[in-house]
């Protein structure tokens, strides 16, 4: 029987390593727009986001947006969009990637308040679907497929 790795492997899956925080977090780094950031992985984040004050570090071009971010214990919050960026975990790419610009200092601050270190952003729920994400939480490990 294969394991799962060979099995990903065979189907053009591409094996990105995780870092598993203090706060139970999955931690990744990923490039957005070839500017590396640190990103919390987070399932339940429907969309992948940035934090305002890291707009101009990863070159974002934003506009208006009317989507209201909530989670972390905040709701309501504004946002703004910035469209046709590139993103790069591992190996693994993806082109005209939206992401979503709002406040993170609630999730830093919850963040540091536990000794974990602060982040970039969060890769959420598209991403992952885009590269038919699989996530091996025992051997702290990200799948994601190769277009």
């Amino acid at each position: 029987m294969k394991s799962l790795k060979e099995f990903l492997k065979q189907k053009k899956y591409l094996k990105i390593p995780l870092v598993l925080t203090s706060t139970n977090h999955f931690e990744i780094k990923a490039k957005i727009n070839s500017i590396e950031g640190s990103f919390i992985l987070d399932t339940g984040a429907s969309n992948t986001c940035v934090g305002f004050d890291q707009i101009e570090s990863f070159n974002l071009t934003s506009k208006e947006s009317n989507i209201k971010a909530a989670g972390a214990g905040a709701t309501n919050m504004e946002t703004l969009i910035s469209t046709k960026n590139t993103i790069e975990i591992g190996k693994w790419t993806s082109k005209k990637l939206k992401i979503v610009l709002f406040d993170l200092t609630h999730v830093n601050e919850a963040l540091t308040n536990h000794n974990a270190k602060s982040v970039d952003g969060i890769i959420g729920a598209d991403l992952l679907k885009k590269g038919k994400a699989i996530i091996d939480y025992d051997k702290k490990v990200l799948y994601l497929r190769q277009k």
